[in-house]
């Protein structure tokens, strides 16, 4: 495989974000913005902040479309776009209850839209998959040839099976009509720009903690996750962005923390009082979670810089200025 070559600027490419107004999407155009890109973001805030776009605005490079990517692309007839990413899908368990038909119809007629948009203009796709691919995992850490172990009509089915379509959907187009594809299978992540009521593990700890409420732990606690900073994932995406493999990878930090070693060092990080409750175990929770990104590590020098207790402080320092 082809050691990865990042470019030190990105003047005069064009990249089309997809979920733009979420907190990793977000973020990922700073990026580019940063390395001089033209960024084209889409959202049309089913769960997206408005916050994060009135941000991305004060840079001139930046253009944004309110618009539901699964119903109608904005008309870019006589755009360039070098790079589309697919980042337009809800990614909370709380989402998953709400809003389960949108979820499904943005990873399959939303990445189908966008996916005909890079046949089109012959622009690089990334499909932003998911670690849920693989399901409550039969092995352990993930590595990428693992084909999963997903329950179909779960109540997290409609996030797995639709990131599972995505995906053969991309590689379809790959084979089919040559498009230049790649996927990313995110872990999980957080950060700045992160809802706090977002549901997921580390804002709800957060906000618990600094508010004293008790910190609800589902199950035992003996459930682990690995916490990747929304800094470190993005580093993570533009490497498979810039590489020349058209094969998923894993993107995010293999420290892995027991959901109860994860309250206990919150309450420790952010000096709070709250103590510590359990709560029944939903149902098809993964027991473990943990990527192998040694395929990535492989072709680049990419490595998580963010020290957990630091990623806590700084997300904290943001649930706090809002």
């Amino acid at each position: 495989m082809t050691k990865i070559i990042l470019p030190t600027s990105m003047e005069g490419k064009t990249v089309l974000i997809a979920g733009a107004a979420g907190f990793v999407p977000s973020t990922l155009a700073e990026h580019y913005l940063n390395l001089g890109a033209k960024v084209i973001g889409l959202d049309n805030f089913i769960t997206g902040s408005q916050s994060n776009i009135d941000l991305l605005s004060k840079n001139k490079n930046f253009e944004f479309h309110k618009t539901n990517v699964y119903e109608a692309l904005p008309d870019f007839k006589n755009q360039k776009i070098d790079y589309i990413m697919s980042m337009a899908s809800p990614a909370s368990p709380i989402d998953f209850a709400i809003i389960p038909i949108e979820i499904m119809r943005v990873n399959s007629e939303g990445t189908l839209k966008l996916l005909e948009l890079a046949r089109e203009k012959g622009a690089r796709f990334l499909e932003a998959s998911t670690s849920e691919v693989y399901g409550d995992p039969e092995i352990h850490p993930q590595t990428e040839d693992y084909v999963g172990h997903v329950n179909p009509i779960g109540p997290r089915s409609c996030y797995d099976e639709s990131k599972r379509f995505a995906e053969a959907m991309t590689m379809s187009f790959h084979h089919k009509y040559k498009v230049d594809t790649r996927i990313v299978r995110i872990f999980n992540t957080y950060g700045p720009r992160m809802r706090p009521n977002d549901g997921r593990v580390i804002p709800n700890f957060i906000t618990q903690a600094m508010s004293g409420a008790d910190l609800t732990v589902y199950g035992d606690g003996t459930q682990t996750r690995s916490f990747c900073y929304s800094t470190d994932l993005v580093a993570a995406i533009h490497n498979v962005l810039m590489s020349d493999d058209v094969t998923p990878f894993n993107c995010g930090n293999p420290d892995e923390y027991t959901m109860l070693e994860t309250a206990e060092l919150i309450i420790k990080i952010l000096g709070s009082k709250s103590k510590i409750k359990h709560l029944p175990l939903p149902k098809d929770d993964p027991k473990r979670r943990r990527p192998n990104i040694g395929k990535l590590q492989a072709v680049s020098d990419y490595a998580p810089l963010v020290k957990f207790e630091d990623g806590i402080r700084a997300t904290a320092e943001y649930f706090k200025s809002l």
